[in-house]
């Protein structure tokens, strides 16, 4: 039997990489997908890759308009939801000296404040019992240069999870994170570095991850997979690591 048969998933950010990976795992489980994404013809073009009971919202979430847009629609065709896996996010980089306002405030905007909205505004909807996965990242305690908003970002995200465990629990409702070492997305492609620098990051991380290589999107949408389904019916406020060994090691 499919893990997820019958079940109702928001993706947010699932028109590419990881989102698009764990999108694709849900369908291919049983689910109804919902996805969001802010390119609309990166969006639609998802939505016919995922097929199935695929649903595509085009929305920013750090447009708490767009999170209402979102779940309204969502209210109107389907009347609730199982599964939130709260993804989106983005890399900007910067060292310290170099972080301007504009920098941290669409870095947090984003991973911080569109990650909280997005949970907080599903709630309604949302049965009791029901999975809320997170987002994170290994540089939640790591100190990559360069990193600092950035990992900041991914600290806060992992506190949420403990925090939220404890608000819910009346409900039933299991809050965890996934924390992705480096894996091969379109992401790096939005850092502004030199396709050297990517090169060169990534033979030098490489070199730190014990299975000596970088991670693929279905890698983590399994780790996803596991963490919305009844698999993980005793697991709650954890911070997964799926990172090739690299912080364990």
């Amino acid at each position: 039997m499919s893990k997820l048969s019958g079940k109702i998933a928001v993706i947010t950010g699932g028109n590419s990489g990881i989102g698009l990976a764990t999108a694709k795992l849900f369908a291919n489980e049983g689910a109804t997908v919902v996805i969001t994404g802010r390119r609309q013809a990166e969006l639609d073009a998802a939505v016919a890759e995922i097929g199935g009971n695929t649903v595509g919202v085009h929305g920013d979430v750090s447009k708490l308009a767009d999170l209402d847009k979102l779940y309204a629609e969502i209210k109107a065709k389907f009347g609730h939801l199982d599964i939130v896996f709260a993804n989106a996010g983005i890399v900007e980089l910067a060292p310290v000296g170099m972080v301007t306002e504009e920098h941290f405030d669409k870095v947090f905007d984003i991973n911080v404040k569109g990650l909280l909205f997005t949970v907080q505004k599903a709630l309604p909807l949302l049965v009791d019992g029901g999975s809320i996965i997170l987002n994170s990242s290994i540089a939640n305690t790591t100190g990559f240069e360069g990193f600092g908003v950035y990992s900041a970002t991914k600290a806060a995200v992992r506190s949420f999870a403990r925090t939220w465990t404890a608000e819910l629990k009346a409900r039933k409702i299991r809050v965890n994170v996934v924390s992705p070492g480096p894996i091969a997305t379109p992401i790096f492609d939005t850092v502004g570095w030199s396709e050297q620098q990517i090169d060169e990051f990534g033979t030098t991380v490489t070199t730190q991850v014990p299975l000596g290589r970088f991670g693929q999107p279905e890698e983590i949408a399994q780790a996803v997979l596991f963490l919305a389904s009844s698999d993980s019916s005793y697991v709650a406020g954890v911070d997964l690591y799926v990172d090739g060994g690299m912080i364990a090691v």
